[in-house]
């Protein structure tokens, strides 16, 4: 069973409600009815309900009604969400007036539910940007204990299976935090290292901080950066298995990892890669998917509270497919 297969089968076996606010968009209801189809998750739409059930009778989606579809301007918990909205950020100057004017926005009413525990996680950006599907997230659902600093992961899905866990690698951070502080950057191991566990399945995750040094190879600041994040990560999750600061070779290859990094438990068995920054990761992760035929699946958002995704928007209904199932996985983790 391939990788995408144990994460749709995960889900399935605790599903999870997973709001998707965008329910008028064509590709999002095509994935959701595909989703009830499959019951891999219960599904909250919120849209239109005239303009959902006749795009639903115009692709002929006959799953549609089995999930819960909710007016965003005519929800029965309007005022109660506007209430709590208007008291989590009164502290930042809002009134009651401008948060009954923002539950009308699906994108917080889908935040909202999830908040009050009627949701387990929430999917968009088919239709948004990522400023408009983090904005509400980080108001309302807040950043999880511990952690400040929201962070994007990456599965490779590589053709080696000698590297990481059989040819499997998660990656991070690769898509929301340009230049990490020290601090930054040991809150996105020990993230990577939960996604690693959560939506992978890994049982063991191996953490690696990467570097262009090997145990003092090389001295710079941002090696010095690396290694300070390394020690911090530990006082943060004191059971993560991690090590740095290490050259890629010597994360992932046995024979140069003993060479470079004698008696690491990381040192050529890392299953589990954190950069440096942000431009690192994703020139990185690009081109293994393009020289090295890599699969790549994500970027999965990490750091907050309850699993907020976004896609792309130009998405396929494979893409928010799959991401309703990693999700999932994300909520049965976070709770």
């Amino acid at each position: 069973m391939d990788l995408i297969q144990q994460i749709i089968e995960r889900a399935k076996s605790n599903k999870q409600r997973i709001v998707l606010p965008e329910a008028e968009e064509e590709r999002t209801l095509t994935a959701a009815d595909r989703v009830l189809a499959d019951d891999i998750a219960d599904i909250i739409l919120i849209g239109n309900p005239e303009k959902v059930h006749a795009l639903a009778a115009e692709k002929g989606l006959t799953n549609i009604g089995k999930a819960t579809l909710i007016d965003p301007l005519n929800c029965d918990k309007s005022e109660e969400y506007a209430q709590l909205l208007a008291e989590l950020r009164k502290k930042k100057g809002m009134t009651i007036e401008q948060a009954r004017e923002l539950v009308k926005n699906p994108l917080y009413l889908g935040c909202m539910i999830i908040k009050t525990g009627d949701a387990d996680g929430q999917i968009s950006g088919a239709l948004s940007t990522t400023g408009e599907t983090l904005r509400p997230a980080l108001q309302i659902i807040k950043t999880a204990p511990g952690i400040t600093c929201v962070s994007g992961a990456m599965l490779l899905i590589t053709q080696k299976p000698e590297f990481g866990e059989n040819g499997v690698l998660v990656v991070g951070d690769v898509a929301v935090t340009p230049m990490p502080d020290a601090d930054q950057l040991s809150q996105i191991a020990v993230c990577t290292a939960q996604t690693a566990k959560s939506v992978a399945g890994f049982d063991d995750p191996r953490v690696a901080m990467l570097s262009f040094s090997t145990k003092g190879s090389a001295t710079h600041e941002v090696v010095d950066k690396v290694i300070e994040a390394t020690c911090l990560a530990k006082e943060l999750d004191p059971a993560l298995k991690i090590d740095g600061e290490l050259q890629a070779d010597a994360a992932l290859v046995p024979v140069v990892g003993k060479k470079k990094a004698p008696g690491s438990e990381i040192a050529g068995n890392a299953n589990v890669l954190v950069f440096p920054n942000l431009e690192v990761g994703n020139i990185a992760y690009k081109l293994v998917q393009r020289l090295g035929d890599a699969i790549a699946i994500g970027p999965i958002l990490q750091g907050i509270a309850r699993p907020v995704n976004d896609l792309s928007r130009g998405c396929s209904v494979e893409d928010i497919y799959y991401l309703v199932a990693i999700t999932a996985c994300q909520a049965m983790d976070a709770k």
